[in-house]
């Protein structure tokens, strides 16, 4: 089913935006991995919505543990985790109004008209809390294997950037540091203009897109698969899943297709004793399989649909177009929030891998 992912390491997302609540089951974890609720709910906090940039929504968003965990360590048996909607507003939306750029309709005729569209439903980006915590509990596990760290900055917001990582800034500290950020950036003017840019499209009622840029160092090479299973094509079908991401690219990514191959090789040496490459044009991965490098790519959101002004919509009894102002709580950019949840999808993604190499097969 589509809200099921994983080989190994399986997740289901389940919940609808103005439901009762949000959650997921996670089958696959290891027994015996210490769980830090501290760290989950610290994962879920940088995703909750609230504040000035973004959706004013007040969700609390603790995650109440059903099963799975006995006295702080995981049983191997199935986590079910469910996170309470406290602040949902079905009376804020129009079912029989179609969004422009939204799944109403396609949700609609999918499920032949008993789809909850109510803020998306089961569409809605409130669905990524369940891959938050599903990815926090993958790293609990995967620090248990190897110096796992993960961080993520935004390179781009509208038309105001920042320059991609360097090898040099794909360090554990920066990584973690990033972590801590409420907006996580590398450049302070790059902040100042990219925070710009959101505060001028909430005034005028719109909404602006962007791009997040993340980096995952410690990982063990010789994790995933060439073709379908490659690391690659695991990572992009989880980051495809998040709602608005319209693009994802590895390493130099789209700058490739102006490179020539001199530029764009990755040498081989030893440091240390260990096999690495000089330059890391290809984000860690090789033949869809890590080489020990930083992973890296990049995530692109896209502007969030629904608008704080009028927008046309178009009417499904009379099916004429009508101008309508939604009400309702929206992102003006939804980039400041996409950040754990990229993170997530990498250390799913890549947990799934380590328990295939590894042979780990649980219930």
């Amino acid at each position: 089913m589509s809200d099921r992912w994983g080989q190994q390491y399986r997740i289901h997302i389940f919940g609808e935006s103005h439901g009762p609540g949000v959650g997921v089951v996670i089958d696959g974890m290891e027994p015996g991995i210490r769980w830090d609720e501290a760290y989950i709910q610290t994962q879920l906090r940088r995703r909750r919505p609230g504040g000035a940039l973004v959706s004013a929504r007040n969700e609390e968003d603790v995650a109440q543990i059903l099963s799975g965990v006995y006295n702080g360590y995981t049983t191997g048996t199935s986590i079910t985790c469910f996170i309470p909607n406290k602040d949902a507003r079905r009376e804020d939306y129009m079912p029989d109004r179609l969004r422009p750029s939204q799944a109403d309709y396609s949700g609609q005729v999918k499920y032949h008209g008993f789809a909850d569209p109510s803020g998306g439903g089961h569409f809605s980006g409130r669905l990524t809390a369940g891959l938050v915590l599903a990815g926090a509990a993958a790293e609990l596990a995967l620090r248990t294997h190897m110096r796992y760290q993960a961080g993520s900055h935004i390179i781009q917001i509208g038309t105001a950037q920042e320059e991609r990582f360097t090898l040099a800034q794909c360090d554990p500290k920066v990584l973690h540091s990033l972590q801590t950020q409420s907006f996580p950036v590398l450049d302070a003017e790059a902040r100042m203009a990219m925070q710009g840019a959101i505060e001028e499209a909430r005034a005028a009622g719109d909404s602006v897109g962007g791009c997040v840029e993340t980096a995952v160092t410690g990982l063990t090479p010789g994790l995933g698969d060439p073709f379908f299973d490659s690391l690659e094509s695991r990572l992009a079908h989880l980051l495809f899943s998040i709602p608005a991401v319209k693009s994802v690219s590895f390493g130099d990514g789209e700058a490739f297709a102006s490179m020539k191959g001199s530029a764009a090789a990755d040498h081989w040496s030893i440091k240390d004793g260990t096999v690495r490459t000089e330059e890391n044009h290809n984000g860690g991965l090789l033949g869809g399989i890590t080489t020990g490098m930083p992973l890296v790519f990049q995530t692109t959101f896209k502007p969030t649909p629904t608008l704080g002004q009028s927008m046309e919509v178009l009417h499904l009894e009379s099916l004429q177009t009508e101008t309508v102002c939604f009400g309702g709580r929206h992102d003006p950019c939804i980039v400041p929030r996409g950040l754990p949840v990229a993170e997530a999808c990498a250390a799913i993604a890549v947990y799934d891998a380590w328990l295939e190499a590894h042979g780990h097969g649980y219930a």
